[in-house]
């Protein structure tokens, strides 16, 4: 584990009471659904997909 790693989980560790569930959803057939009720196959898709960033062109403002 590198340093930046290391420095996360530690910061993780001192607010862990603070921490809520993050629920992730995902646009499946045209409507959106919670990862976690997916089955064990739709899951194992969910996580092979390529996820990208999509940036903003500049508008000269």
């Amino acid at each position: 584990m590198n340093t930046q790693q290391q420095q996360h989980e530690k910061i993780l560790a001192q607010h862990e009471d603070k921490r809520s569930k993050c629920l992730v959803y995902t646009r499946v057939m045209g409507y959106h659904r919670p990862v976690e009720s997916f089955n064990i196959g739709k899951k194992g898709e969910h996580q092979q997909r390529t996820h990208f960033r999509e940036f903003h062109a500049k508008t000269g403002l």
